[in-house]
């Protein structure tokens, strides 16, 4: 049962107003408008849960996970049938991505239940070394507070309320307060509902978990700006990211600003590769641009190619394969006008020529191909900015030297993939450490849009792909975000926190 309501420590609240939902089909819902004061008590409840929650066993906090993941399935059905309805995602894709959240939340219990990631090292005392003694130390990573999550509209289970934001910092020990995005404030009721029931099973503070609807601009920035939040995750848009980090450093205290911003993925085509199997390579990349109406943060927006007929074939290929593609629903009707005035930008670039046309209105949204030459996409940043959904442009370059060129051109990617034959390693090998600098994680012969959630992971990169380069917000790496180092000198095993005795 929906309640339309806040979920704040453990209380589920209202608000002076409401505001409606806009799904895909249906009805629509209402649900409370979030407001500073909810984030406030939000915070404050974090705040005076951290200190019982950061001392929790890892036993516990894995049992918590784990508990959180059997309630999400046990609303398996209901989160699907609001999902779909408030999306216009498709069931499989829904419980897919249910069984991505549960998922990571059961790996995450794993994982710490080992006591790696807690870095645990120690310095033996050495009293008799000259010309100084050494002092014993121990260090160990501890959570850094209560942590901000805000929900993502294109993946309203996996990178939202219960998704690898929060999961990690529950795993890590730090509260969290989620601020739920405005395109699935059903979906994110239904999972709130979910980690709350785990949180009381458990017996844990009621601030340890908190979810704040709606809102606007100021809501997010409240949160933000609030002291005692000590850290944030984000994911979405470049500039509504950039606003809040720039909030974040701003503040008289600055805090780390954990951002998943955009991505345009560029695919490098090798000329082996590209000769010998190039209508495969196009029909694979029509599958992975059109995936869930290109509406993934890996959606592989540019093909780079060297001029000659195979890249002639291949642009063939492509034409084809993105045009037997149709109409899909898009998240929201916002985001289906930011693709259509991104097409618009895209289509009046100088020298951009058309290479697949089609019509789309409303809240769909149909594939478009668009081509340039190297000279030309080098001459203009703004064709390697994202267009969040399933537009491709092909980047015909006048040979390997112009390819290098164009990888070293790129702004920082989460992905970069490199389609290539054992004729084309050579080339390959100068490419890799060029884009090495440029994404978190380099593709060979496959497509970005699956993230493995795992121990190896990378979904980061440099900026304008995220915030911090050092991190990743898919895989037990992401842990790391909301620890910090702490050194214990001289102090007796009593006094130590408990992973660190016995060392």
């Amino acid at each position: 049962m929906l309640t339309g309501r806040h979920l704040i420590a453990g209380e589920w609240l209202a608000g002076e107003t409401t505001f409606a939902s806009a799904p895909a089909s249906g009805e629509a819902r209402h649900f409370a408008v979030g407001t500073p004061a909810h984030v406030g008590a939000a915070a404050a409840a974090a705040e005076a849960a951290f200190a019982a929650y950061a001392a929790t066993s890892r036993e516990t906090r894995a049992a918590f996970l784990e508990r959180i993941a059997d309630e999400l399935d046990a609303r398996g059905a209901e989160i699907t049938a609001v999902g779909s309805a408030e999306t216009g995602l498709p069931t499989a894709r829904l419980e897919g991505e249910r069984g991505r959240t549960t998922g990571q939340l059961r790996l995450f219990a794993a994982h710490i239940r080992k006591g790696e990631y807690l870095d645990r090292r120690r310095d033996v005392a050495l009293p008799d070394r000259q010309p100084a003694p050494r002092p014993e130390i121990r260090m160990m990573q501890l959570p850094v507070g209560p942590v901000a999550v805000f929900g993502a509209s294109n993946f309203p289970l996996a990178f939202s309320v219960a998704g690898g934001d929060t999961a990690s910092a529950l795993a890590a020990g730090c509260p969290v307060v989620v601020k739920g995005h405005s395109a699935h404030p059903g979906t994110s009721e239904l999972a709130a509902q979910a980690v709350d029931a785990a949180r009381a099973a458990l017996g844990l503070p009621g601030g340890v978990f908190s979810l704040v609807q709606g809102g606007n601009r100021k809501v997010g920035e409240a949160l933000v700006t609030d002291p005692r939040i000590r850290a944030v995750g984000f994911t979405g848009s470049l500039a509504g990211g950039r606003a809040l980090f720039d909030l974040c450093a701003a503040r008289p205290e600055p805090i780390p600003f954990f951002g998943e911003l955009g991505s345009v993925n560029p695919m490098f085509l090798l000329p082996a590769a590209l000769a010998a199997r190039g209508e495969a390579i196009a029909k694979g990349w029509a599958g992975s641009l059109t995936l869930g109406a290109g509406q993934f943060c890996t959606n592989p927006g540019i093909a780079v190619v060297i001029a000659g007929p195979a890249a002639e074939a291949f642009t063939t290929a492509a034409r084809a394969a993105v045009g037997a593609v149709g109409a899909q629903t898009m998240l929201t009707d916002g985001i289906a006008a930011a693709y259509r005035a991104g097409r618009d930008r895209v289509a009046a670039q100088r020298g951009v020529r058309e290479v697949l046309t089609s019509a789309c209105d409303l809240r769909t949204a149909t594939p478009y191909l668009f081509a340039v030459s190297g000279d030309d996409w080098l001459g203009n940043h703004a064709l390697g900015e994202e267009v969040f959904g399933p537009l491709g442009l092909i980047v015909t370059v006048r040979d390997a030297d112009q390819m290098a060129e164009v990888a070293a051109a790129f702004a920082g990617q989460l992905t970069a993939t490199l389609h290539l034959d054992p004729a084309d390693e050579a080339l390959a090998a100068l490419l890799m450490p060029v884009l090495a600098r440029k994404a978190g994680r380099l593709i060979a012969n496959g497509f970005p849009t699956g993230v493995e959630v795992s121990e190896a992971m990378v979904h980061g990169g440099p900026y304008p792909a995220s915030t911090n380069f050092g991190a990743t917000s898919v895989g037990t790496m992401a842990i790391r975000r909301w620890l910090r180092p702490v050194a214990f000198q001289n102090f007796a095993e009593g006094l130590l926190p408990p992973d660190l005795r016995g060392m």
